[in-house]
């Protein structure tokens, strides 16, 4: 038989250097002796012979291969052929294969990719990546990639012993190369092949790809996401019609991987079962493993519910290479971390977080990615996903890349991946990483390493529109989920809408709080009377922005020392000081986060490799301090007075913020739908006052709800007797106050009594 296609044609295939191999492979109807027939070709790399197969009719026809040894042809005398199979021998093995190149209906469509170069398909990972799906009656992996600028591209795996000449991809719209392979299943590791113009070979994990190998492996795994069962509607309900900024938010952050770990000698177990493979975890006590996202549902939700948080803040859970990164250096950003399970075991944390009443909030991170071979960097042999000019393109300090945030197709990257956590994981909420590295393009550089903008500013307009179109999509699609940015800058309207001009988020960590107020403690009490600004200054800010108070892993690494090791004075003084802290940041306008270790007094400081110091809970301090924060935890959400107008003035007032000679300031939260309200009373000298006097609005009885310096906290139990009635004394310019005990070191929060009052003043008891 002699050929049927150009030996050009031929060679192309077989050098892989054609960008449409189905031109020229899989089955083919043309004309021979005035009859239409069937040509199928197939290259084989390593065949010695080859057959097609047609199972139904039951006939076998032999390939020839007169042109190249690996390239077999055969011409088929038939009305229709569909679902044949290629039989083939690779010396004394045989394998029965269907053809890729016979299955040619793309999941993608031309619309999905008009959508994608535009930047616009917010569920563009419904197309990209791999995807368990089937064609016609033959089920298969159908896989999709963006690498506009490749010569070739290639899906390679142990299915065909990592060979990139075979299953070749076809390029299509938008530079979006795609292939269905028959026969691959859920499980099924992969790469990309990825080949210049100039031949130079790049192996790449899949950027959509919804799971990786246990590092140090970085290949992707063929994962399906739609077996979890979920479980969390009520919850999901309720979310979509609450506004998240009225409600209380208290959130313990936390990483995964040290919050605590488990001994290789307690087997892990798989969803189905089965044992999960141990992933042991350097510098760690010899056979120490990390615990499974099944096993922190076990163990970590009844303590998160026992302290009382409201939401859990896990640092990035996206596929990452290096450990000591915590996370931050993603490689797979559709993919949650193998290290601690599957993705469907990720879901099953998050699950059953909601079925207990815990919110999840994961950490992203759009602001740079690590130069590791297999990740985003020159993806496609062209600085693909980040800028070509380096002093766009590179965070030097750091050793990481920078998002091209002006090209449609990385946007859509980045806006479908932050939807994705919330479709595919329910997750409520996102801490965006970094966000004033994103907004500013002199950051982190020195003169002459950076370059303005359009306008001559330092401004990164197209990060600051990336970021209001991530977090439109995200409020469009999930009403009552939350956006936080990390932003340490004077960017203006952070937290404010798009719609009038904002960059779209929900909450604001307030960084210029967590400075002030850590610089104050850390001062000798004495000092602290010509420091009384820190204590003040935020709230002529407080409302601006609305405003998340954190304390997080950032002020607990690199030399900073645990916070309890920040904290001046003798043991006792450090718990007393660190207990006024946290009990002022309760009652402080703004949401609250903790990072892990801070609620018990952990000295060491954090350690991504090691466990915190669960031991120190066999001390009275420890422990104290923890039951410290669990009661401010469910006083907080107890009280709407503490929460609910966090962002708006008419929620705080000052009582006295200018006792600078005590260290003493005195404030009111309201209460936005009634007329409760608290006092709060803090005292940051080691020196108790007796006979303090406050004004306050109401007359009545005023009971003690918190004392930081109570017995019960490891305090000195220094108060005011349970409370105490106020007196017709006109003070602070109100009406009537209270003559009050102030403990040393301590905040005391009281609340007008309306009850016992209304009953004393109407005569209805004894007192």
């Amino acid at each position: 038989m002699s050929s049927t296609i150009a030996l050009e044609q031929i060679e192309r295939i077989v050098w892989n250097q054609h960008q449409n191999p189905f031109e020229v492979l899989g089955p083919h109807s043309i004309e021979q002796d005035g009859q239409q027939v069937w040509v199928v070709r197939t290259y084989l790399p390593k065949a010695d012979a080859a057959w097609v197969v047609i199972p139904e009719a039951r006939k076998e026809f032999p390939m020839q291969n007169d042109q190249h040894p690996q390239f077999f042809e055969v011409v088929i005398d038939a009305q229709e052929l569909a679902n044949y199979q290629i039989r083939y021998k690779e010396g004394a093995n045989e394998h029965v294969v269907y053809d890729p190149y016979a299955f040619k209906s793309p999941v993608l469509t031309d619309f999905d990719a008009h959508l994608f170069a535009e930047g616009n398909h917010h569920r563009i990972y419904e197309k990209m990546g791999a995807h368990p799906t089937v064609s016609g009656d033959v089920k298969g992996v159908y896989f999709s990639v963006w690498a506009p600028n490749a010569r070739n591209v290639s899906v390679i795996g142990d299915f065909n012993n990592w060979d990139g000449r075979q299953y070749q991809m076809r390029k299509g719209n938008s530079g979006i190369w795609d292939l269905f392979v028959p026969q691959l299943k859920a499980g099924d590791s992969y790469k990309y092949e990825i080949k210049n113009y100039d031949g130079h070979i790049y192996e790449k994990s899949d950027p959509y790809g919804f799971q990786q190998e246990v590092r140090p492996k970085t290949a992707s795994v063929v994962t399906n996401l739609e077996e979890h069962s979920w479980q969390d509607s009520d919850w999901m309900e309720h979310r979509r019609q609450t506004d998240a900024t009225t409600q209380p938010i208290s959130v313990y952050e936390l990483h995964l991987g040290s919050w605590l770990h488990a001994s290789s000698a307690e087997p892990a177990k798989m969803a189905d079962g089965s044992d999960a493979p141990v992933v042991t975890v350097a510098e760690l006590k010899p056979g120490a493993r990390f615990l499974t996202y099944r096993e922190l549902a076990a163990k970590l939700i009844p303590y998160v519910q026992e302290m009382g948080f409201t939401h859990i803040e896990v640092l990035p859970v996206a596929e990452h290479p290096f450990d000591g990164s915590w996370g931050y250096q993603v490689t797979g950003y559709y993919a949650p971390t193998s290290r601690y399970g599957t993705p469907e075991d990720f879901m099953y944390l998050v699950d059953q977080c909601h079925q207990h009443g815990i919110g999840v909030i994961v950490d992203w991170v759009p602001g740079h990615f690590p130069k590791d071979g297999h990740g985003l960097a020159f993806f496609d042999g062209t600085h693909l996903y980040e800028h070509a000019d380096p002093r766009r393109g590179e965070h030097k300090e750091w050793g990481t890349l920078v998002f091209n945030y002006g090209r449609h197709e990385v946007r859509n990257f980045l806006v479908a991946n932050a939807l994705f956590w919330f479709d595919k994981y329910h997750i409520d909420g996102i801490r965006v990483d970094a966000v004033a590295s994103m907004l500013y393009l002199d950051y982190n550089r020195k003169p002459g390493e950076w370059v303005a903008n359009d306008y001559g500013g330092r401004e990164n307009i197209e990060a600051a529109e990336c970021l209001k179109q991530v977090n439109h999509a995200i409020f469009s699609y999930y009403p009552g989920a939350l956006s936080i940015a990390e932003e340490s800058t004077s960017w203006p309207m952070v937290s404010w809408p798009t719609y009038v001009g904002g960059l779209g988020f929900n909450l604001k960590w307030n960084m210029g709080w967590m400075n002030d107020m850590l610089d104050y403690f850390e001062m000798d009490p004495w000092f602290r009377q010509f420091h009384q600004n820190n204590v003040t200054f935020s709230i002529w800010y407080a409302f601006s922005e609305n405003f998340m108070l954190a304390l997080s892993h950032d002020e607990v690494v690199h030399g900073k020392s645990h916070m309890i090791g920040k904290m001046p004075g003798d043991d006792w003084q450090k718990m007393a000081n660190l207990r006024s802290l946290f009990a002022y940041m309760f009652a402080h306008p703004g949401k609250k986060t903790l990072f892990m270790g801070m609620e018990f007094g952990q000295w060491s400081e954090w350690n991504v490799w090691g466990d915190l110091e669960w031991h120190l809970l066999q001390f009275d301090g420890h422990k104290q301090l923890k039951h410290c924060i669990e009661r401010l935890n469910h006083l907080y959400r107890r009280e709407p007075a503490l929460y609910t107008q966090d962002f708006s003035q008419e929620g705080f007032e000052w009582v006295d913020c200018s006792d600078n000679r005590h260290s003493v300031v005195s404030f009111i939260r309201y209460d936005k739908d009634s007329d409760d309200f608290i006092l709060t009373v803090c005292n940051f000298t080691p020196q108790p006052h007796s006979h303090y006097r406050v004004g306050i609005p109401t007359k009545g009885y005023y009971r003690e709800i918190f004392n930081s310096d109570a017995r019960e906290f490891g305090g000195a139990n220094i108060g005011n007797l349970g409370g105490k009635w106020s007196e017709d004394w006109t003070f602070h310019n109100r009406p009537y106050s209270l003559d009050l005990t102030l403990p040393p070191l301590s905040v005391i929060m009281l609340k007008l009594d309306e009850q016992k009052t209304a009953a004393v003043l109407t005569g209805n008891t004894d007192e």
